[in-house]
């Protein structure tokens, strides 16, 4: 993979070379046409660009030159300087000297800037008059150079996006004829899926990779962000980037935008205290955040730390029971982590008044919903006065998933593994009726457990999800998932195997089941449907 660096020099070089082509073409035009004010404009925007571009990235030489020729330009548009053939001829040198310059980027041998040429360019913008320029004769050497082209173009985002739906139709064949090449058991054949497996497999990363993009091209935007807010709370906030080398598909980093932004924004206003009351609780004055990305498998794990004050637990159950989504009775005896869950419900804020940045009834629940349309996961974790935690797992890719594959009632079904917590296989004696629902002890945890035949397809007045005598067998295979801070059993009849599989959406009218996120075909023909976990999730507990 290549470092930061070296993907900001690539796109430098192919911009440079842009401005340079687009400088030689102008100035052309202007040697003709003197008096065009628009074509002046227009190279005086190049050459400052391309200067505030090289000072940015270190090549300062680039940067020197751009300057000396920007104000040369900048006097011949304030009619401080005429474009003579003097001018024009010391105009046109240093534009090939700085071709050569952006030409040589990586040539260790490359010689240092004409002195004669920046001795010229000094004199014109220094003299101002036509009689008193005495230029001395630069020697040339770009004249018989080749001309070359950007190693690098550019590519719209819908052309990647219709070159991915390709890739995953042909995945689906090539499951379908490895299946048939096992079915036939032709050796030939055998040996020709095979090698087309490892082709769409080359075929499908090079394809994903061609959309991925540092994590940095949105980190970076946010220490102005972060102190702007902080200017305007009256706080003092240090901000930490961790992981910008790590790469994402660039559908999913621009769906991510608002819901981060939004999450930093609770984060100084909410979260991180005034400096007057972090020093009376034995903090320092300046608050800290950190975001910070890191490669988890096939996933991407976002997280947004402070040290602030964190979720005052009391308060989020007192608000839930004042908007009647939980009982009081029920709120009392309700547990961590599903306290922290009504955070994410729709308009739920305990912002006590409205600032630039807070309090005006846009909770959580925009992040979760941008973070379920990508097949993500979202976790908040909390302690008093310590600090809050935000942990957002997201896909490296939306077109093509990892799934676990199993079987229900002798219908297939996947779950994202990104949803998956663990799969246990239970003695039917451990698992235990408490009021109308399942429980079991998984790992230490209490964890609810529901027969997915009997959540899907029994009528609502016939459900029974805390009757074991429906269960089949005395083994139950349990799929653990996790979602909005709660953690859900499901009990399958059959389990597979884990397996990327391309989702392909729902056509009407079944796509307003939103039990279901897609369908897949499988390798032996098989349709496939695809579980929404959060869609699941919340029809359990409507239901309950």
């Amino acid at each position: 993979m290549k470092s930061r660096e070296e993907e900001y020099k690539e796109i430098f070089i192919a911009e440079a070379l842009e401005y340079y082509d687009a400088l030689n073409r102008h100035i052309s035009v202007l040697e003709k046409q003197p008096q065009d004010d628009h074509t002046l404009a227009e190279i005086f925007r190049l050459l400052h660009n391309l200067k505030a571009n090289a000072k940015a990235i270190g090549y300062l030489q680039i940067s020197d030159v751009s300057h000396k020729l920007e104000t040369a330009f900048s006097l011949i548009r304030n009619k401080e300087l005429s474009f003579s053939d003097e001018v024009v001829t010391v105009l046109f040198d240093g534009i090939d000297m700085l071709g050569d310059l952006i030409n040589n980027i990586d040539n260790a041998s490359a010689v240092d800037p004409d002195p004669v040429l920046l001795r010229n360019l000094d004199i014109i913008v220094d003299s101002l008059t036509d009689n008193a320029i005495e230029l001395a004769k630069v020697q040339k050497y770009h004249t018989s150079k080749n001309l070359s082209l950007s190693d690098l173009i550019y590519i719209q985002i819908k052309k990647l996006d219709n070159l991915m739906n390709l890739v995953g139709e042909l995945m689906i064949d090539r499951d379908r004829i490895l299946s048939i090449s096992r079915d036939l058991d032709n050796d030939e054949l055998k040996s020709v899926s095979s090698h087309l497996y490892r082709i769409t497999d080359d075929l499908q990363y090079s394809v994903m990779d061609a959309r991925l993009v540092s994590i940095g091209t949105l980190f970076n935007k946010f220490p102005r962000i972060v102190r702007d807010i902080a200017v305007a709370e009256g706080k003092d906030i240090n901000l930490e980037l961790v992981g910008q080398d790590i790469q994402i598909d660039r559908n999913i980093l621009q769906i991510m935008t608002d819901s981060l932004l939004h999450l930093v924004r609770n984060a100084i206003t909410h979260g991180i205290e005034q400096p007057e009351e972090r020093g009376k609780k034995g903090k320092p004055r300046t608050g800290n955040l950190r975001l910070a990305a890191r490669s988890d498998r096939e996933n991407v794990l976002i997280t947004l730390t402070d040290d602030g004050k964190g979720i005052d637990l009391k308060q989020v159950k007192r608000a839930a029971v004042e908007r009647q989504l939980i009982s009081a009775e029920a709120a009392t005896g309700l547990p961590d982590t599903d306290a922290l869950s009504f955070l994410f419900e729709p308009g739920f804020s305990m912002a006590k008044e409205v600032t630039e940045f807070s309090g005006r009834g846009v909770g959580l629940d925009v992040v979760k919903n941008a973070i379920d349309s990508i097949g993500g996961r979202l976790q908040v974790n909390s302690e008093k006065n310590k600090g809050t935690t935000f942990s957002m797992r997201l896909p490296t890719s939306i077109a093509v998933k990892g799934a676990l594959l199993f079987e229900v009632a002798g219908i297939f079904f996947g779950i994202p593994l990104i949803h998956t917590d663990q799969v246990v296989a239970m003695d039917i004696d451990d698992l235990h009726e408490v009021g109308n629902v399942l429980v079991a002890d998984i790992k230490g945890e209490t964890v609810t457990v529901v027969y997915l035949h009997e959540l899907l397809n029994a009528h609502e007045a016939d459900m029974r999800l805390g009757d074991k005598t429906r269960l089949k067998g005395m083994i139950q295979n349990i799929i653990v998932v996790t979602y909005n801070n709660r953690k859900l059993g499901l009990i399958v009849d059959k389990l597979y195997r884990q397996q990327d599989i391309v989702v392909k959406p729902l056509s009407k009218p079944l796509d307003s089941i939103d039990l279901y996120g897609g369908v897949t075909l499988l390798g032996t023909g098989k349709v496939c449907l695809v579980l929404d976990v959060p869609a699941i999730t919340r029809n359990f507990i409507n239901r309950r």
